[in-house]
């Protein structure tokens, strides 16, 4: 399976994007291969397989792939990692999700009457930004279908939602099903770089209450190394 139109051509084929020591580490093991030295420091897993661990948050993860887009070619990127399922989106524990669509959840102004995105007070993000999200590339979605559980909107969110409130909130501003901190800053890098991209993510727990919110990180670690050495193997590279 092709994951893309130029792999051939490039140094780094396949660039999985990952925030945490201990997602990298998880997805380091399934590879069977040693996870980066440090932060921002691509390597190679096997396969035509790259990682990069960036660091948790949206500055971390698009300065991280921003410098290594810097000093390599790249044919695609995939941001792994965890995800919060956001309340009525129909996920469940241990699910992986192909982002439909990674939405920036916070870029705007909170005002009485509602929230206001920034492009619809006139300042957009990027070409093309309707507040909708940044969609995933179209082969490249196809290729990691086969792969997870389901396909939903995943928010990109600064403060996690600790809050049944905020919890809705997000759902409500964003449509999404999950919540995590890097896709769409990820997404937006790759667009910039005109590198094809995706966001993955396995479901670790829901959000609201955090006395009343459920976690699986283990399993859901789990999940993710064998999504992350699917990847690898699917990509013909």
């Amino acid at each position: 399976m092709n994951l893309g139109s130029h792999a051939m051509q490039t140094t780094i084929q396949t660039l999985l994007v990952l925030a945490s020591e201990r997602e990298t580490q998880a997805v380091g093991e399934a590879c069977r291969c040693e996870p980066p030295e440090s932060p921002w420091n691509a390597r190679p897993i096997g396969g035509g397989g790259w990682i990069i661990q960036t660091g948790v948050g949206k500055a971390n993860a698009a300065a991280g792939v921003a410098s290594c887009l810097s000093t390599r070619r790249v044919g695609r990127i995939i941001n792994l990692g965890l995800a919060g399922a956001l309340p009525g989106g129909g996920l469940e524990l241990g699910q992986a999700v192909l982002a439909s669509r990674s939405v920036f959840a916070d870029e705007g102004i909170d005002t009485p009457e509602g929230f206001l995105s920034l492009d619809s007070m006139g300042f957009p993000m990027y070409e093309g930004d309707d507040g909708r999200g940044i969609e995933p590339d179209g082969r490249l979605a196809q290729a990691l279908r086969p792969l997870v559980d389901a396909e939903r909107g995943v928010a990109t969110v600064s403060t996690c939602s600790g809050t049944d409130s905020l919890a809705m909130r997000i759902r409500r501003r964003t449509g999404s099903a999950a919540e995590a901190m890097e896709g769409a800053a990820v997404l937006l890098v790759a667009r910039s770089f005109g590198v094809p991209a995706a966001e993955v993510r396995v479901v670790s727990n829901t959000t609201g209450d955090r006395a009343d919110q459920q976690w699986a990180i283990g399993p859901a670690l789990d999940r993710l190394g064998e999504v992350a050495r699917s990847i690898v193997e699917i990509a013909g590279v």
